[in-house]
């Protein structure tokens, strides 16, 4: 055989196994999709104060396993403890008032029943000299000045019972209806809170990273200082939309972990997201942004999903470890040849 047929033969050869092996890209793909767009991922909880003030204490360290409820810093209390004994005085002293109102209610009550007496004394002389006028007994200015005296008595009652509304309505009819007390035991409540805050605590179990903060530092309200990482995993993958259409929830996979390679883990698919963010168009009143591309073969859309562990996880598993996917179809063959693909991936990882 000469070398121009050995080359011909050889080119064969490659032309079939090209072939060959892009019908099985083509038919994988399709059937038994994998992907390496895949990583472990936690929540991560930005711990920031409520309140403003100078870090006295930090109780953790880098790294460290917390639980919920355990402090992880304190601000320091003393400019909120002043404020929760204001407070305290600022109730007290409203409590003083509702009592001076009391005696003031008190006052102003004898001051009406006063009132009362000498109105109805006065309109019952009134009354009388008004007989004693029609009979001519008295003179038209004596009915007059009872007249005038019962007006002004009138008046003077109706003064004195807008005096004891007044303090009535300032008094409130108990204790907890005074909207000065009602004020000041608000704001105690509000001081009260504000010193718990001093004490920041975790909201959740997980693992304190990047741990920079340092006593003396000044903490704004709301400004993060801790990153909190959730104990709870979630692996997410990427596939392109096409390769999920045989696919749905509780699909079985396999999953690979760059950090543990040639080990399979089991799983399952737990949710498919709804879209992604190109997806989405907020509302912003600017005219529309069409997509302008001059490749004939635009890149393919991937949706993400998100499985669940059947087994216990890689020991200290960080968040954003990288992972390889590979869900298994139903057909016994191509679950083989599924099973295949991914232990071949998880014994490459060896080497990259």
């Amino acid at each position: 055989m000469t070398p121009d047929q050995k080359f011909a033969r050889w080119v064969k050869y490659a032309s079939a196994l090209f072939i060959v092996l892009f019908a099985y890209f083509l038919l994988a793909d399709t059937v038994m999709p994998l992907t390496p767009q895949a990583m472990a991922t936690r929540a991560i909880t930005k711990v920031a104060p409520r309140v403003s003030g100078q870090i006295k204490q930090v109780y953790v360290h880098n790294n460290q396993q917390v639980q919920q409820g355990d402090i992880l810093f304190e601000i320091d209390p003393v400019p909120y403890q002043l404020a929760v004994e204001q407070a305290k005085i600022d109730l007290e002293k409203a409590i003083q008032d509702n009592q001076q109102l009391d005696a003031s209610i008190v006052a102003a009550q004898a001051d009406t029943e006063a009132n009362q007496i000498v109105f109805n004394q006065k309109v019952r002389e009134a009354k009388r000299l008004d007989k004693l006028f029609a009979r001519n007994s008295v003179s038209q200015q004596q009915r007059d000045d009872a007249l005038s005296n019962a007006t002004a008595a009138k008046a003077n009652l109706m003064a004195a019972q807008a005096r004891l509304k007044e303090l009535q309505v300032r008094r409130g009819t108990t204790t907890h209806e005074n909207i000065t007390v009602k004020m000041a035991q608000n704001r105690l409540q509000q001081a009260a809170l504000n010193l718990s805050y001093t004490q920041v605590k975790a909201e959740h179990a997980g693992i304190i990273t990047n741990l920079q903060l340092m006593v003396g530092t000044y903490a704004n309200k709301g400004t993060p200082l801790i990153a909190l990482v959730d104990n709870k995993l979630d692996i997410i993958a990427d596939f392109r939309e096409k390769s999920l259409r045989n696919f749905s929830h509780n699909t079985p996979a396999l999953i690979t972990f760059d950090r543990d390679p040639g080990h399979l883990y089991t799983a399952k698919v737990s949710t498919i997201d709804a879209g992604v963010s190109n997806g989405q168009f907020d509302a912003n009143g600017s005219l529309a942004t069409p997509t302008s591309s001059n490749r004939w073969v635009r890149d393919a859309q991937r949706i993400r999903l998100h499985l669940t562990l059947n087994q216990q996880l890689p020991e200290n598993l960080p968040a954003g470890a990288r992972a390889t996917v590979q869900l298994i179809p139903q057909q016994p063959v191509f679950a083989w040849f599924a099973r295949m693909q991914i232990n071949a991936l998880s014994l490459l990882h060896y080497i990259y």
